[in-house]
Order: C-alpha cells, then sequence, then structure tokens
C-alpha cells in the first residue's frame, strides 16, 4: 500500500483543469451514462475543482464520468478517434499534462479526442485513501470501457470510423487503459492502445491472445512505476503480443507534456508517427482504397 500512496501523491502533483483553451465550437461535455453510473449510487461525495494550486487544477471526488469531445476541423478529420485516461492516483486528475494538451495536439492532426473525466475514490482530509489498487481502478475502467461504447455510438454524428477508436492512459489511467484493453469482450476493446508511464497494478490480468497495436512508454529514472511498465511488457510478450516500446534514460514520472530537455519531451510525436505507420493518421476515405 506504500507504493500505491506514492503513485497516489504523485500523480495529484501533475493535476490541472479541465476545460480551459478549448474552444466551444470544438470542445462538447457529455454523461457516458445514463443516469448514475452503475457501482456508484450511493456516493454522496461531492466534486471538488481547486484551483490555482502549484500545478494547476485539481479535480478530485468524481461521481458523474464524462467526455469532452476535441472534434477536428472536417477538413483536416482522418476519421481516427482517441479516448484519454488522465492519471491522478484514482483520487485526482491530471488534465492537462496528461489530458488537454495531447488532446489538442491530436485534434491539430486531424484526430478526434476525448478527454475521460472517470470516477475517483473520495478524498477526506488530506490523508491517502487505502484501497487495493483493483478496487480503486475499477470504476475507472467501466467508464473507459463505457466512454468506448458511447464514442462508437456516436461515431456517425461525429463523424468518426468505428474500427479506428483507441485509448491512452496515463499512470493510473494506464491501467485504466489496460483494462479496457484486456477486456473479455473483445468486440468492446479498442482499436489500439496507449500506456505512458501506468500499466495494470497488482495482480497481472490474463493477457488475450490477439490484442490490437499498443504502444508503451516510461522513463528509466520513474521511481513511482519503476518495475510496472517492464512486467507488463514481458507478459505481453509471453502470451505473443508485440507493442511498441520507448524507454527513456530520463524524464522522471508524469512527464506528460513537460518540456524537460531530456528525449521524454518527445514521446508524443513518436507517439503520432506510430499511429501513421498504423494507417490510423490516414484520411477515412483514404484508408478504405
Amino acid at each position: 500500500m506504500q507504493k500505491v500512496a506514492v503513485i497516489r501523491r504523485s500523480c495529484v502533483l501533475a493535476v490541472s483543469c479541465l476545460t480551459a483553451l478549448v474552444s466551444p465550437a470544438h470542445a462538447q461535455t457529455i454523461n457516458i451514462w445514463p443516469g448514475v453510473a452503475p457501482g456508484s449510487e450511493h456516493w454522496t461525495q461531492q466534486e471538488h475543482v481547486y484551483k490555482n494550486t502549484p500545478v494547476g487544477t485539481v479535480i478530485q471526488n468524481v461521481v458523474t464520468p464524462t467526455i469532452t469531445a476535441y472534434l477536428p476541423d472536417r477538413a483536416k478529420a482522418t476519421g481516427a478517434s482517441v479516448i484519454i485516461a488522465p492519471g491522478g492516483g484514482f483520487i485526482a486528475l491530471a488534465t492537462t499534462l496528461e489530458g488537454e494538451g495531447l488532446a489538442r495536439f491530436l485534434q491539430q492532426r486531424g484526430v478526434a479526442a476525448f478527454l475521460l473525466k472517470y470516477r475517483t475514490i473520495e478524498q477526506r482530509g488530506s490523508g491517502i485513501p487505502q484501497m487495493d489498487q483493483d478496487t480503486a481502478a475499477r470504476y475507472g475502467i467501466a467508464d473507459a470501457i463505457q466512454a468506448l461504447k458511447v464514442v462508437r455510438q456516436h461515431a456517425t454524428q461525429w463523424h468518426l470510423a468505428t474500427d479506428r477508436v483507441g485509448i491512452i492512459g496515463f499512470s493510473a489511467g494506464g491501467m485504466v487503459a489496460s483494462g479496457a484493453l484486456l477486456q473479455a469482450d473483445s468486440a468492446g476493446r479498442p482499436n489500439f492502445a496507449a500506456m505512458i508511464y501506468g500499466a495494470p497494478f497488482g495482480v497481472m490480468p490474463t493477457i488475450p491472445s490477439s490484442l490490437p497495436p499498443i504502444f508503451l512508454a516510461w522513463a528509466q529514472d520513474d521511481n513511482v512505476v519503476p518495475k510496472m511498465l517492464p512486467r507488463f511488457r514481458d507478459a505481453l510478450a509471453a502470451a505473443g503480443i508485440k507493442p511498441e516500446v520507448h524507454v527513456y534514460s530520463a524524464g522522471g514520472h508524469g512527464f506528460g507534456l513537460k518540456k524537460q530537455g531530456t528525449t521524454s519531451d518527445h514521446w508524443v510525436d513518436e507517439f503520432y508517427w506510430w499511429l501513421a505507420a498504423q494507417g490510423f493518421t490516414k484520411h477515412a476515405a483514404a484508408a478504405a482504397h
């Protein structure tokens, strides 16, 4: 549990605002569940947004999960889309370095981005809730799976291809993304997935023999989750899965879109190049030929 506490404290230090700097014409926020999200019917916590902290805005106690859509101009739209699950140790959401910046980066390149505000465990006072990783993550994983369904259901409205819907997660959001990737319903899985300094915590889940393309990235000097990503990479390899892997010499934990003068500054470019190599950045009409 000490490691979980360290992860949560580290993730909280990277959080910021959900909707700032987004053109209203390109941003639409919708609830992903009809009514109360299953499993939290009796939650009484109140969502809190803390502004003007040393790292920006902190969002905690999320009860109502949403996605905020960053849709590209029609002239640039490729038909591909990515759901973004920020980190925050399951008690907060980091939505600038691990959300908004990436959403705008993809939007500008014709890839629709959906920032997922998934449920988080209630935070009381200054203490870190004592809860095992699997229990803490299950709500976020359920929300990610539902978000995939919602994006595909709105594909026509948003001019998306239902077979080009991916997910990316950071830190705790990486576990959320991995849960959506490894879900039992193969038809509900994303068409591609990326985990940035995050992966399954605790017991390694069963790895299916067939999975969509996977992108992994982390820094060797990450002192929060030093073994998590290599363990996941090895589990994938043992199942015959060959992910794209980028291991940086420096960058620490929670590098997101920070510019630190390290090669980890450029992971987002490599992620985009990987998407291009998989054919996801081609215009949907061109990709069909």
